[in-house]
């Protein structure tokens, strides 16, 4: 079975959409005020606030809207391809007369 391609499902990848970001604000203006108060550790390394948002335009599944308008249809192509080769037909017919 090693000619075919065994395809996988699509892994579950939850994003959320609506984020409350005043509550987020207010917990981080919290834990800014217990840290200056000595009630938390001073925080060492900030790879969170680097990190987020830096994933979000990850997916190319979420962009297929924009890239459909951008694609040549199959029709366009085919009606393309059979001018050409009426085209080709026309001028190798004036040159090879039979």
């Amino acid at each position: 079975m090693g000619f075919f391609k065994m395809n996988e499902p699509r892994k579950f990848n939850h994003k959320y959409i609506f984020v409350d970001e005043r509550k987020e604000k207010l917990d981080k203006i919290v834990e800014n005020a217990k840290r200056d108060l000595g009630m938390l550790p001073p925080r060492e390394d900030g790879y969170r606030e680097r990190l987020k948002g830096a994933f979000a335009n990850e997916g190319s599944h979420l962009s297929r809207r924009k890239d459909n308008g951008e694609r040549i249809s199959s029709r366009v192509a085919v009606g393309a391809l059979f001018v050409c080769f009426l085209i080709l037909y026309f001028l190798l017919k004036e040159t090879f007369v039979f």
